[in-house]
């Protein structure tokens, strides 16, 4: 009764939410309404800081680039698994060291430069290397040497084995770049892809054109041209989307007006699955929540389920480690440290804090972590905690405050990486969380490719994060999808940040 007495306060504060000429001019305008459409504006909430994904962590850069401007030498396909692109086809030796790659020949880039195995090995070098800035650098940490014995063959050989390989090459931050054009790639990314960038309109939108070089004869690109346009409100996204302005906005910020759509034939609702993890991480090394009861206290002050219905209109699966029920070896873990505000109290008194303390919440300005902000400042006063709340521009200010200088309390933001539970294991990382036995877990699985034995590790991973409690867990968020009835071949499902353009098309 209580949370949703919380939830009913917070709610009224946060949900507002000539004959001839006219016969001409008349036939012109049929005849142009009946003309199929060859291009599509795709609306997004958040603008990417840059549109390289080899050197920026914004998943907002992959879901402009990736598929459409750059591709890799593995992709992943629309149901999470690894498929062939670059690397036609690959070769593993017995122990798990040695990958042949065949590559792709007749491939170009949109400059017109061939690839061939030594731009991967350039890549891979500028990934892997001292100075690189790419954002999963990990990825490439295994890779002992790049060889490449004729253009059509690329040779990795690694220091260890590492199971998610291929998979990790299919990333955004793995994909082809060319060499001469790699350093400009953050504002005229050149690619691969089926599409070519065109211009980039900073604060409005990117434009996109087809490829007619595209290498692969069997994908039929249908789109001659693609906008991604950034609307950062909600009621303008719908607007935008009711006027016909924006074609699709496969992420829709706005749960509170799905059901403004219903009844609307020209709209099509589609609800799917993400990656998409809100969770609000702490910094373990800053007291109090350098103690572990304090974190826990505060796991059992939280309400998930008044969480998802306040925060985004009840869509969303409640977590209790950081995977989502998509993921292979998932546990459902959120009975671990259960919504038990007097519970919550006497933990917090154990740890020392009787009368609880006081902290800063730096929340991007993304309404999802603005609600579950407002939510969880509730939920904490119950128990005596005071939580402040300081709106932090996201990306730029968040990633140099939070993510790179680890300068804060707490913090909140949907993690979208797949599989991502080994960003707890990195060092440094923002949480600044730190736990031997989770890190030898995590390696264990890289040294496996026995699947069974992997699924088992991951279950054991998950349990330890959910106990430690270094980061507050929250849910899942789905993939609210509302784009024109008409507009068909964009992936409902986002097993990977993207908005991957290759199949979209108008029904006729």
């Amino acid at each position: 009764m209580r949370s949703t007495g919380i939830l009913g306060a917070l709610s009224r504060r946060m949900l507002i939410g000539g004959a001839v000429v006219l016969g001409m001019a008349a036939s012109f305008s049929t005849n142009a309404l009946a003309a199929p459409k060859t291009g599509a504006v795709i609306g997004m909430a958040v603008e990417p800081g840059g549109l390289d994904p080899t050197i920026g962590a914004q998943v907002m850069i992959g879901q402009v680039t990736w598929q459409n401007i750059f591709e890799g030498l593995t992709t992943i396909d629309k149901a999470g698994k690894v498929q062939p692109q670059l690397a036609e086809s690959w070769t593993i030796s017995p122990d798990g060291l040695t990958y042949t790659f065949k590559l792709r020949q007749g491939v170009t880039f949109h400059n017109g430069v061939a690839f061939d195995s030594s731009v991967a090995k350039f890549t891979i070098d500028r990934a892997r290397g001292a100075d690189s800035a790419n954002p999963q650098k990990r990825y490439f940490a295994s890779i002992a040497s790049v060889e490449t014995p004729d253009p059509a063959t690329l040779i990795l050989t690694l220091s260890r084995p590492t199971g998610s390989l291929l998979y990790w090459l299919g990333w955004p931050a793995s994909v082809m770049v060319e060499p001469k054009s790699a350093a400009d790639n953050k504002v005229t990314p050149v690619g691969t892809g089926p599409f070519k960038f065109v211009n980039w309109a900073k604060g409005s939108k990117v434009d996109l054109a087809k490829n007619p070089d595209y290498w692969n004869k069997a994908v039929s690109v249908k789109l001659d041209t693609a906008s991604f346009r950034f609307i950062g409100d909600p009621q303008a996204q719908a607007a935008a989307l009711k006027a016909g302005d924006v074609d699709a906005f496969p992420e829709f910020g706005a749960p509170e007006l799905v059901k403004s759509f219903e009844g609307d034939k020209k709209l099509s609702t589609v609800i799917g699955n993400t990656e998409l993890k809100v969770v609000a991480g702490m910094n373990n090394t800053r007291k109090p929540f350098s103690d572990k009861k304090v974190r826990q206290a505060l796991m059992m002050a939280v309400d998930r389920a008044t969480v998802v219905e306040g925060a985004w209109s009840g869509y969303g699966t409640p977590i209790g480690s950081h995977y989502t029920p998509n993921d292979r070896g998932y546990k459902d873990l959120t009975g671990t440290w259960p919504y038990d505000a007097a519970k919550a109290k006497a933990l917090l008194a154990e740890a020392g804090y009787p009368n609880g303390f006081s902290f800063t919440m730096k929340a991007p300005q993304m309404a999802y972590a603005q609600r579950s902000s407002q939510i969880l400042q509730a939920m904490f006063a119950e128990i005596g905690v005071t939580m402040n709340i300081e709106t932090t521009e996201f990306p730029a200010k968040w990633v140099a405050d939070v993510l790179k200088a680890a300068d804060y309390d707490m913090t909140i933001v949907a993690h979208a990486e797949p599989m991502d539970i080994d960003i707890y294991a990195r060092d440094p990382y923002y949480f600044n969380y730190k736990n031997p036995a989770f890190n030898d877990l995590l390696a264990k699985v890289e040294a496996t490719s026995d699947a069974a034995e992997q699924d088992k590790l991951y279950g054991e991973a998950q349990t330890i994060l959910a106990n430690d409690v270094p980061a507050l867990f929250l849910f899942v968020m789905p993939k609210l999808g509302i784009w024109d009835a008409k507009l068909k071949g964009l992936w409902e499902n986002e097993p990977i940040p993207s908005n991957v353009l290759t199949e979209v098309h108008w029904e006729e």
